[in-house]
């Protein structure tokens, strides 16, 4: 990163590559993902903006074991409920997790 990045006065990690040396905006980000996409021929997903990248991003740490709490405060949620449609996400790891119905059969 120290010599990829041009030299800027900003403390953000991902600058425009060409001068003025500022950082992305939401729409930037949003506009390389759905070309990303376009250019992959994928054509049915869930989002096509930077909102698939921090999707991924919490889901990728979900599976590596992150709390929600941890995910939240990467991802600069509020609240932990902002968070927590996360967790539906993987449905086999929530199924070894689950606990069973008081009185029901387990999962």
């Amino acid at each position: 990163m120290r010599d990829a990045r041009p030299p800027a006065a900003c403390e953000q990690i991902f600058l425009r590559t060409v001068a003025p040396f500022r950082p992305l905006v939401s729409a930037s980000v949003s506009s390389i993902a759905s070309l990303a996409l376009g250019r992959a021929d994928i054509d049915h997903a869930p989002s096509r903006g930077a909102h698939l990248l921090r999707h991924s991003a919490a889901t990728s740490m979900l599976r590596a074991g992150a709390t929600l709490d941890v995910i939240g405060t990467v991802l600069r949620h509020r609240s932990v409920d902002t968070t927590a449609h996360y967790a539906k996400v993987d449905v086999d790891m929530l199924l070894r997790v689950a606990q069973p119905w008081p009185g029901c059969a387990s999962c």
